[in-house]
C-alpha cells in the first residue's frame, strides 16, 4: 500500500515537472521560487499587528533571566578578582621577607667559618650552604608564580570590565527596544482608531525592524555568558645536583644585582618619560 502511494506521488511530481517544463521552459525553477516567496509574504502580512507586538514583548521578557544570570556571573568574578588581589599582596610581602633572609645567609657564608649562629642556635657551614641553595631556588620559583598571578589578575580584570560594559549596553538596548515597542503600539492604536470603517492596511516594516534589533541584542547577550576564568599551574623542578659554594654565592649576587639594575633602569625611564610629558605640556 505504501509503495503504491509512493509510486503515485513520484508520478504526480514527474507530471507536474513535465507540465511546468513545457509551459515555462528553463524558467520553471524561478517561477517556483517566486511563488513560494509570495506565499510567505502573504502569510506574514496576514499576522495581526497585536500578535507581533506581543511577540516582541515576549522576546524582551525572555532576555531578563539571561541578564540576571550574567549579573550573578559578574558578581562572582568580582569576588574572585578581589581574592586574587589579596593573594598577590600577601605573596609580594612574603617574597620581600624571604629576600632579606637570603641576603643574610649569603652575607654569613661570605665569612669562612665552620659554624654559624642564627637565633641562638649553631649550624655547620654545609647546612647553611644547602639551606641558602634551597631558599634561592624557591625564591626564583615564587617570582615566576607571582608574575603569573599578576598577569592573571590583569586578564580577569579586563574580562570583568568587558562583561560589565556588555551588560550595561544590553540594559540600555533593552530600554530602547521597550520604548520603541510602546511607540509602535501607540502608533498602531492611532492607525486602528483612524481606520474604523475603512480598509486601511498598516505597514509592518517598523515592526520587522524591531524584531531584527531584538535578535541582535540576544546575540550580544551570548557574549556576556562566555567569561573565561584562567587557571595557571606551575611545576618547577629543583635541581638536586651538588651545590658548589662559590657558584652559589656568585649566582645570588648576580641575580639580585641584575634585578636591582633593572629596577633602577625602569625608574629612570619612568622619570624621563614624565619629564618629557611635563615639557610637552
Amino acid at each position: 500500500m505504501i509503495m503504491k502511494w509512493l509510486k503515485r506521488s513520484v508520478m504526480v511530481a514527474v507530471g507536474v515537472s513535465l507540465v511546468g517544463g513545457l509551459l515555462f521552459g528553463k524558467d520553471v525553477v524561478s517561477y517556483v521560487r517566486s511563488s513560494a516567496k509570495s506565499v510567505r509574504t502573504v502569510v506574514k502580512d496576514s499576522v495581526p499587528i497585536e500578535f507581533e507586538l506581543r511577540r516582541a514583548r515576549d522576546l524582551l521578557e525572555e532576555i531578563i533571566p539571561e541578564m540576571h544570570v550574567n549579573v550573578r556571573l559578574i558578581a562572582q568574578e568580582e569576588v574572585e578578582v578581589a581574592a586574587l588581589k589579596v593573594d598577590i599582596a600577601k605573596s609580594e610581602e612574603s617574597m620581600k621577607e624571604e629576600k632579606l633572609r637570603i641576603a643574610k645567609l649569603r652575607d654569613a657564608l661570605a665569612e669562612p667559618k665552620v659554624q654559624y649562629c642564627f637565633a641562638g642556635r649553631e649550624y655547620p657551614r654545609s647546612y647553611v650552604k644547602e639551606d641558602l641553595a634551597n631558599r634561592f631556588e624557591r625564591f626564583k620559583e615564587s617570582e615566576l608564580v607571582f608574575a603569573s598571578k599578576k598577569r592573571l589578575m590583569v586578564s580577569r580584570q579586563n574580562s570583568l570590565q568587558a562583561a560589565m560594559q556588555v551588560l550595561e549596553q544590553t540594559r540600555s538596548r533593552k530600554r530602547m527596544l521597550q520604548d520603541k515597542i510602546e511607540s509602535l503600539a501607540s502608533q498602531h492604536r492611532l492607525v486602528k482608531a483612524a481606520s474604523v470603517g475603512s480598509h486601511i492596511q498598516v505597514d509592518n516594516s517598523k515592526l520587522a525592524q524591531t524584531e531584527k534589533l531584538i535578535n541582535q541584542i540576544k546575540k550580544r547577550l551570548d557574549v556576556a555568558e562566555r567569561i573565561l576564568a584562567h587557571e595557571s599551574q606551575f611545576v618547577q623542578a629543583i635541581p638536586v645536583d651538588a651545590v658548589v659554594e662559590e657558584d652559589l654565592l656568585t649566582q645570588v649576587d648576580d641575580y639580585f644585582q641584575a634585578r636591582d639594575q633593572q629596577t633602577r633602569l625602569a625608574s629612570t625611564a619612568t622619570q624621563t618619560q614624565q619629564s618629557e610629558q611635563l615639557l610637552e605640556n
